[in-house]
């Protein structure tokens, strides 16, 4: 029944048996990139050039009604001020970095959630700081404005869920903290879709038993809420009660999850060789991080995205777990032919490397082509060591030779770090470390 009108009543009377931040990067490219380029701070300002569509939006273009995932025609529509930029992935991998470098001064327990976001456990450092948890906090949200120029938002609670939903609250450079005898207060004010873990269809299920907020749920019984929604539902109420039960875990997300690259093509192409070379590329970047992470994969999946957003995929499995990329391209080749509609226009490609075994601990099979399979490994290693050493993709397999067969938009527009070269630097290798564009 819905709890609405009642006195909501505490959960657990503890302050923080458990103390979890979680930060999160506010519009974190643009951020960046207004860091690294003072003259654009204050400024509306998009990243996406290279996809058409908004990947990050500062707060000056949100505040114009522009949000990610608008078109930018649309974008520039309504502001025709609007600075638009292609994505620096590179550049925002390292800010992130620092940013997760500068967290695990804190605590080592810290769990890189994303490129911009991420968990830390203060339990227990109250002693070490000679301070509250709270205080902890702040230290560490003013170190990352202070070092990086960017602002970050802080939740601290007694579990991640909580945490989140701490940090979302007061967007952006907000800091939350809530101890255990508010828990209640800060559930009563959530809607059941900000609570993370439930989707649209969780939350309708909830709705249509009368619930309307994170409280409603949580002051369920236990044993009401698995049965409705069985382990996510019993783990999310224990969550919202202030039990964490989702520990913070130091483990590289690579190594827990699949690897997946995606690339929208700058601009649509019906050439068949065009598509299939970018999705080799896909395939073979794939590889390189599953290598670097010393991953090896059992199954692969090929998607391809038509002009139109309509998309077609395939899931394979390989006949053995391997990290070369050699061993699985006749595959994903056999799977293209399978997916590709000649003369339709493709916008983009995607592979999935799953079922991510360590490579520290497989065995040779009995009567694979142990000598066949080591020549590729061997091939994959040193095609490895000279991208290393001159830049990733310097060399490639064959395929490489068709992605300049492309029409030309402003979309493969590059980013300026790519272009303004430090001496040494190649368009290829730079050095890694980002660069602030300021005159001097």
């Amino acid at each position: 029944m819905d709890t609405q009108g009642q006195t909501p009543q505490p959960f657990t009377p503890h302050g923080f048996p458990q103390a979890i931040v979680h930060f999160d990067g506010d519009a974190f490219f643009t951020s960046v990139e207004q860091s690294l380029h003072p003259e654009w701070k204050g400024r509306p300002l998009v990243t996406g050039q290279e996809r058409g569509i908004i990947a990050c939006a500062s707060y000056e273009a949100k505040a114009l009604g522009i949000q990610r995932g608008v078109p930018l025609h649309a974008a520039r529509r309504m502001c025709p001020e609007l600075v638009v930029l292609p994505s620096d992935y590179e550049t925002y991998s390292l800010i992130s970095k620092r940013m997760f470098d500068i967290a695990r001064r804190y605590t080592p327990m810290v769990e890189e959630y994303s490129v911009d976001e991420g968990f830390a456990d203060l339990t227990g450092l109250r002693r070490v700081f000679h301070t509250s948890y709270a205080d902890i906090a702040r230290q560490f949200q003013q170190a990352i404005q202070t070092e990086l120029g960017l602002t970050v938002s802080v939740g601290l609670s007694l579990s991640k869920s909580l945490a989140k939903l701490c940090s979302k609250y007061r967007k952006p450079h907000g800091f939350m903290a809530v101890a255990g005898y508010h828990i209640h207060l800060l559930l009563q004010k959530t809607p059941l879709a900000k609570v993370w873990g439930f989707g649209p269809n969780t939350v309708a299920l909830l709705t249509k038993q009368g619930l309307r907020t994170a409280y409603d749920f949580a002051s369920r019984p236990e044993a009401w809420a698995d049965k409705l929604l069985g382990k996510l539902g019993r783990e999310l109420w224990g969550e919202l009660r202030g039990v964490a039960v989702y520990p913070v875990t130091t483990e590289e997300k690579s190594a827990r999850f699949s690897i997946s690259k995606c690339k929208t093509f700058t601009a649509p192409s019906a050439e068949r060789d065009f598509v299939l070379a970018k999705l080799i590329r896909n395939v073979e970047s794939a590889f390189i991080k599953l290598r670097r992470h010393e991953l090896r994969a059992r199954t692969l999946v090929v998607a391809l995205r038509k002009k139109d957003y309509s998309q077609a995929a395939l899931e394979a499995r390989l006949d053995r777990a391997t990290a070369s990329t050699q061993e699985a391209i006749p595959l994903v080749t056999h799977l293209f032919e399978q997916l590709h509609c000649p003369g339709a226009e493709y916008r983009s490609t995607l592979v999935v490397l799953g079922r991510l075994e360590s490579d520290r601990e497989r065995q040779r099979e009995l009567f694979a082509d142990n000598v066949h399979i080591e020549n590729l490994e061997r091939a994959s290693v040193a095609m490895d060591a000279v991208n290393e050493q001159f830049g990733k993709h310097t060399l490639s397999l064959g395929t490489g030779l068709f992605l300049g067969q492309h029409q030309k938009t402003e979309r493969d527009s590059v980013p300026w770090r790519k272009t303004d070269l430090l001496a040494g630097e190649t368009a290829r290798q730079r050095l890694k470390i980002p660069r602030l564009a300021v005159v001097v």
